[in-house]
C-alpha cells in the first residue's frame, strides 16, 4: 500500500509565504501605485520559490552545485529581508489601525531602507564576509604552567571545510596571517572537509606553509568521517576516511586519535591530546580516557576536541585536570553580532557557550569560530576566525 504524503504542512508554510509576501506587496503600493508592480513582483516571488524548488529536486543527482548555491542563496536572502521589512513595518500598522491613522509613508519608506540594507549586508557576506579573516587574542594564566613554557603560544583554526572555498588568494591571505603569528605551536581542531577527502586536494600546497617550532597538530571533525552523504558501500566510505587521514599527513599535520604527544622544553613538559569527534547529536566516537594512558595526573595538559559539548560532558568532569580544550564545529553559524559590547548568535539557542573563551574550576574552553564555511557561503558579523593563545604562570 502506497504510503500517503501528509499535505498539511506544506499548505500552511504555502499560506504563510503566501501572507508574508502580500503585507510586503502592500507596504510597496504605499509607494507606488503603478499598475505593473502587481504582476511583476508576483512574477518574481514564483521564480525565486520555483528555482528553489527544482535545485533541492535535482539535489539527489547533481548535489549542491552552483545551480543550487544560487537559488537557495537567493531565496534566503530575499526571505530574511522581507522579514526585517515585516518586523519594521508591522509595529507601525498596528499602531495607525488602532488609531485610525493612514499608513505613514516615511516609515514605509524606512522599511524599505532597511530591506535593503539587508541585501546589501548578505551580498557582502557572500563576496567578502566569509574571507575576512581576523586574529582574536587571548592570554590565560595558571598556577601550575611549567616555568619553561611560561609566555608559550598556540595558534589554533578550526573548520577549514576546503569544499567550500572558491577565491585561492583569499585563503592564501588567511594562510598568510596564521604564519605571521609566529606561533610556538600550531593545532587544527577538525572539519578539514565537508564531505569527502578530495576536497583538501586543490588546497594542501596551501595549508602545508604553515609550520611552528613544536609542531603542526590535528583532530577529525563531525564531517570528516563522510556521514552526510551516501556512499556505494561501506568500503568506499573506510577508503575516503583513510585518505583523508594521509591528506592530514601531506599537509604536515600530526593527526591525533585518541591519543597524546608530549612537547619538552628545557627539562619541562606539557601534554597535548587529541580526540576523534565527540559531540551531543554529531557521533561520538572520542575516547578520552585513551588519549590519557600514562599521562600523569599533575601534568600540564592540553586538549583538542573538535565539539564543544564534549567539554560540558565529560572533560571538565574527569578527575584528572585538563587546563585547556581546544574545539570549534559551532561556527558562531557565521551570522550574528558581536560590536559594542554585544555578543548574539541564533546558534546560542542550541550552545550556551559558542565562541571564545569559558572556564570553569580553572579548566578552560576555547571555540574557535572557524576558519571556511558550509551551508550559507558567506559570513555577516561572526567572521573567519585565527586564535592566538599565549600561555602564562601565574604570579606567585
Amino acid at each position: 500500500m502506497k504510503r500517503k504524503t501528509n499535505l498539511l504542512p506544506f499548505a500552511v508554510i504555502a499560506i504563510l509565504f503566501f501572507l508574508i509576501n502580500s503585507y510586503v506587496l502592500s507596504g510597496i503600493h504605499t509607494l507606488s501605485t503603478h499598475p505593473n508592480i502587481t504582476p511583476a513582483f508576483w512574477t518574481f516571488i514564483i521564480l525565486i520559490t520555483a528555482s528553489l524548488a527544482y535545485a533541492m529536486q535535482r539535489m539527489r543527482d547533481n548535489g549542491m552545485d552552483i545551480f543550487f548555491k544560487i537559488a537557495t542563496h537567493a531565496f534566503l536572502v530575499l526571505f530574511v529581508a522581507e522579514l526585517v521589512f515585516i518586523l519594521m513595518l508591522l509595529p507601525a500598522d498596528v499602531y495607525r489601525l488602532f488609531a485610525g491613522k493612514p499608513r505613514n509613508g516615511y516609515w514605509v519608506e524606512f522599511s524599505a531602507f532597511l530591506f535593503i540594507l539587508t541585501i546589501l549586508i548578505f551580498i557582502y557576506g557572500i563576496i567578502k564576509g566569509k574571507y575576512a579573516y581576523r586574529v582574536i587574542k587571548h592570554t590565560l594564566f595558571f598556577d601550575d604552567l611549567p616555568q619553561s613554557f611560561d609566555g608559550f603560544t598556540i595558534t589554533q583554526i578550526s573548520d577549514v571545510h576546503a569544499g567550500s572555498f572558491q577565491n585561492p588568494k583569499a585563503v592564501q591571505r588567511g594562510i598568510d596571517l596564521i604564519k605571521a603569528q609566529q606561533s610556538d605551536l600550531f593545532v587544527f581542531t577538525g572539519d578539514l572537509v565537508n564531505n569527502k577527502a578530495e576536497e583538501i586536494k586543490p588546497w594542501i600546497s596551501y595549508f602545508s606553509q604553515i609550520k611552528a617550532p613544536f609542531g603542526q597538530f590535528s583532530i577529525l571533525g563531525n564531517h570528516d568521517y563522510g556521514d552526510y552523504i551516501k556512499w556505494e558501500n561501506e568500503s568506499e566510505k573506510s577508503a575516503n576516511l583513510e585518505q583523508l587521514k594521509k591528506y592530514h599527513q601531506e599537509l604536515g599535520f600530526k593527526l591525533l586519535l585518541d591519543e597524546h604527544v608530549t612537547l619538552h622544553k628545557d627539562a619541562e613538559q606539557i601534554i597535548l591530546a587529541g580526540v576523534e569527534n565527540w559531540g551531543i547529536g554529531f557521533g561520538q566516537r572520542g575516547d578520552l580516557n585513551k588519549a590519557m594512558i600514562n599521562v600523569q595526573s599533575n601534568d600540564f595538559k592540553i586538549l583538542l576536541s573538535h565539539d564543544p559539548t564534549h567539554w560540558d560532558e565529560e572533560v571538565k568532569k574527569l578527575p584528572t585536570k585538563i587546563h585547556l580544550t581546544l574545539s570549534g564545529h559551532t561556527h558562531g553559524m557565521q551570522f550574528g553580532i558581536e560590536a559594542l559590547g554585544i555578543k548574539w548568535s541564533p546558534v546560542k539557542y542550541r550552545y550556551a557557550h559558542w565562541a571564545g573563551i569559558a572556564s570553569k574550576n580553572g579548566r578552560y574552553l576555547n571555540i574557535n569560530r572557524g576558519f571556511g564555511f558550509l551551508g550559507f557561503s558567506g559570513r555577516i558579523g561572526i567572521w573567519p576566525e585565527i586564535t592566538v593563545i599565549e600561555l602564562k604562570r601565574s604570579s606567585e
